[in-house]
Formats: structure tokens, sequence, C-alpha cells
């Protein structure tokens, strides 16, 4: 099952500050990310006139927008999707973030601030980790807002073990079992950190890499 993780928090706290650096972390080691956003008033994505606008209005039930990059499901609901029914969408991640869903039942990171309040939304029970520029008195780890590379560490521990980025080696066509994950992580971040220097090489999701003989 994908481990799913809610960061919530009271509103001006900088839960997505938080989030803009923790999936980087996550992304540098190698981990498939996919975030939810929770909307509890609704949202719209579509443009009134544009061309999927119109074929939702027609009476169609879902409307799938695809070009070469990205690809949208607009889908009308009866009722709200609970996460674990959003979570069969996301197949190919290793972890599932969530902002917002604090009154769900997934493990939550609260991110808190002085500056906005001195309580908290959450129980301990609920809690994973605080993220915060202020100590509370609960037995929960508790970090530094810069501190992801700890909050990262965590994750891996509690929720991502075994799901390390897979790493594949075909010599001559026959396959090479990599049987240590040190040597796995090392082959897996030399490789992605060149390939995102390459213009239009984008994120890399799968990535082959060939070498020839060039002694022929």
């Amino acid at each position: 099952m994908i481990p799913i993780i809610s960061v919530v928090g009271k509103s001006g706290v900088g839960k997505t500050s938080f989030l803009e650096k923790l999936i980087p972390e996550l992304k540098r080691r190698g981990y498939r990310v996919a975030v939810v956003k929770h909307d509890v008033h609704g949202f719209e994505v579509d443009v009134p006139g544009k061309d999927s606008w119109r074929l939702g209005r027609a009476g169609s039930d879902a409307v799938v927008i695809a070009g070469p990059s990205k690809l949208a499901l607009i889908r009308g609901l009866e009722r709200e999707m609970a996460l674990g029914e959003i979570a069969a969408f996301l197949p190919d991640a290793d972890i599932i973030l969530t902002e917002g869903y604090k009154r769900g039942t997934a493990p939550k990171i609260e991110v808190s601030r002085r500056a906005v309040s001195t309580e908290l939304l959450c129980t301990e029970e609920e809690l994973v980790a605080l993220v915060t520029d202020q100590p509370f008195p609960l037995d929960v780890p508790q970090f530094d807002p810069d501190d992801v590379a700890g909050v990262v560490d965590l994750l891996e521990e509690r929720f991502l073990e075994g799901r390390q980025a897979r790493v594949s080696v075909l010599v001559d066509g026959r396959p090479i079992p990599i049987e240590k994950s040190f040597v796995a992580d090392v082959i897996n971040r030399t490789v992605r950190g060149m390939v995102s220097a390459l213009r239009g090489a984008g994120e890399g999701r799968r990535i082959v890499l060939m070498l020839d003989d060039w002694r022929g």
C-alpha cells in the first residue's frame, strides 16, 4: 500500500512552502511523489467556453485532456472521494503527500508557527511529526521548518523502507542484479543528476542509459 501523509496546519502557517521544500528532497533521494491538494470549498479547473468545459456541459461523465507531457482527468462526483480511493489513481507513486485533510485518518505532519498560533490542530496520537518554530510538550519528533532532510529521514524510516528507487542494469541484454541498496542509490542519484541538467529531459521518471563499445 502506498503510504499517505497529510501535511496540515492552520491557515497561513506555511504548509505549501514546507511541501515545496519537502518534495525536492524526496525526489533527490529517488522517490516518486504525488500530491493531493484538498479544497473544502470546491474548485474549477475548466475555463467556461473552452472545449473541455463544453464537452462536460454536453453531458460527458468524464473528460480527459491529453497532451505530450501532461494528462488531466475531469470527472464529476456524486460524493467526495476518500484518500484511499484517490490513491488508486496514483499507482506509480512511492508516497502520496496531501495538503489538508486535517479531519482524515492518514498520519499527519502538522506545520506550526508562533506568529500564527500557539495551539495545534492535531492530537499527539494523530501526529507523525511537528514542523515548528516553537516547542510543544509532546512525545512527537519536532523539526525546524528548514530541516526537510530530517523529516525525510523520518519518513524513510517509518514509511518508505523497501520503496527506494528501482535500478536495473542490462549488459548485452542480460539482467545483472544490484544487490546492495547503496550501489543502486549511487547509480540512481548520479544518473538522475546528469539527466536533470539536460535541456528538455524534464523529470525523467524512467531513464534508459545505453553504453556502446566504441572500440568496435
